[in-house]
């Protein structure tokens, strides 16, 4: 067994947080400081009020993580952080604090992708999920398909070309008067709600690509027509269904890349994983842990079990990246 201990810490949009992972991947402490309140009453995450709030924060999250580990700090061998993508002011808040913990230490540093931790959550809990498999990473920020073939073998196979799926969720919810974060007001109301009240579309468009910015306009046309009195009664069908073409959309684009890969485990990760809708469609597949599906740091550390640290000092001039591009 792999006794080593990282820690990890993530700050790439509006939690911060911290865990404590050993290197065979057993979780120890996974805290995560949410910041929804804080921007709900902007509609959606304002990146300088993130940004400060994360300075706040990630040195009360980071002790919280070690307490509940029983770790101490030199107990400590490796130090994980979120390298991007991200918001830039967001991810420098807790590279800075993974950079000051490894050098006051000489312990080495792992940057992440943060993509690759959403994959990585897989890998922790009581039935961790193996390579080969086909991955659907739905969230906030971001959409793909991901071949991946072992723990450092992954292929892109399609994202999104405007819209994140998560991103529709809380742009759908704003339309209807839901508020933010807009995934789980959705995901509440539909339960009451028809599904098939509504035909909203799906885009089709070529490869294994995703495209939600008609659905989104879809709905806010609908929206137009009617009246606060006539929304009031058909909200939870407008809700129902607009998840159900959200589903629909993600469900036929994996099952497709499924088909073309030969890929026959599926597994599914990020944010929209939690959705009740997107569960019972790929009852199939593995799914992440309900507490790793969100942005959290357990998966940015078990990301480095598989990943090459930089030893000490080189991370120092170690800076964030945006986006994937």
């Amino acid at each position: 067994m792999d006794t080593s201990v990282i820690l990890g810490i993530e700050t790439s949009c509006d939690e911060t947080a911290a865990a404590v992972v050993t290197g065979d991947g057993r979780l120890l402490s996974n805290v995560v400081a949410s910041q929804a309140e804080l921007h709900a009453r902007y509609g959606g995450v304002v990146p300088e009020v993130a940004s400060r709030r994360h300075l706040e924060l990630v040195s009360p999250v980071v002790r919280d993580a070690l307490e509940q580990a029983d770790v101490p700090l030199d107990g400590v061998d490796t130090v994980a952080v979120t390298q991007g993508p991200g918001l830039v002011g967001a991810l420098l808040v807790g590279i800075s604090a993974a950079k000051a913990i490894a050098w006051a230490r000489r312990l080495p540093l792992v940057p992440v992708d943060h993509l690759q931790g959403h994959v990585a959550s897989l890998y922790l809990g009581d039935e961790p999920v193996e390579p080969p498999f086909l991955c659907l990473l739905a969230s906030g920020g971001h959409t793909l398909l991901i071949a991946v073939r072992a723990h450092g073998d992954r292929e892109i196979l399609g994202t999104t070309l405007d819209d994140a799926a998560g991103e529709a969720f809380d742009k759908g919810a704003r339309l209807l008067g839901l508020g933010y974060p807009g995934g789980a007001a959705i995901d509440r109301l539909a339960r009451q709600g028809d599904a098939s009240a509504h035909d909203f579309p799906v885009a089709r468009v070529p490869g294994l690509d995703f495209s939600f910015s008609g659905l989104k306009t879809a709905l806010y046309y609908t929206v137009r027509e009617l009246t606060p009195t006539e929304l009031d009664g058909r909200r939870a069908d407008l809700a129902a269904s607009y998840q159900h073409a959200i589903v629909r959309a993600l469900v036929d684009r994996t099952r497709e890349a499924a088909a073309r890969t030969k890929l026959e485990k599926i597994a599914v990760v990020g944010g929209v994983a939690a959705n009740s809708g997107l569960r019972a469609a790929l009852s199939d597949a593995a799914f992440a842990p309900l507490e790793l599906c969100t942005d959290n740091a357990a998966m940015i550390a078990s990301a480095a079990r598989f990943s090459r640290p930089l030893q000490y000092p080189r991370y120092l001039a170690l800076d964030a990246y945006a986006s994937l591009s």
